[in-house]
């Protein structure tokens, strides 16, 4: 099974879509960890190193985004965990996502994408 671990990056106290995701992706039949609230990068990293993840899935509903997301990829490629799927989601304004993509972020999906699309592109896109 695909290993996903969902975190909520910085200090964002909004988990309800985070944990919408965790539930829909565990129903398309993914091992899904979650991580909690207010994680750091580190922490972050951390947890996908030692748990041994596909996809590190970051949400965040503040524009802190554009600082944690990178430093979570910059992190992971420091750490020789550099091929996992990084994926980001939560509220991320429509100019900002090239800015992620080019910083690592392989998709960003916020308000309003659907599980089941979720759940594709990471059957699609993760390293194996």
């Amino acid at each position: 099974r695909i290993r996903v671990l969902i975190a909520k990056v910085g200090l964002d106290g909004h988990e309800a879509g985070a944990r919408v995701v965790v539930l829909g992706l565990r129903d398309e039949g993914m091992e899904v960890i979650y991580t909690g609230l207010r994680q750091t990068p580190e922490m972050v990293v951390e947890v996908a190193i030692q748990e041994d993840v596909d996809v590190v899935g970051l949400s965040c509903l503040s524009g802190a985004y554009k600082s944690l997301f990178p430093r979570v990829v910059r992190l992971l490629k420091e750490k020789g965990a550099g091929d996992r799927l990084v994926i980001g989601g939560g509220v991320i304004a429509d100019e900002d996502i090239r800015f992620l993509k080019e910083q690592g972020i392989s998709a960003v999906f916020g308000q309003g994408s659907f599980i089941k699309g979720i759940a594709d592109y990471i059957r699609n896109n993760v390293r194996r």
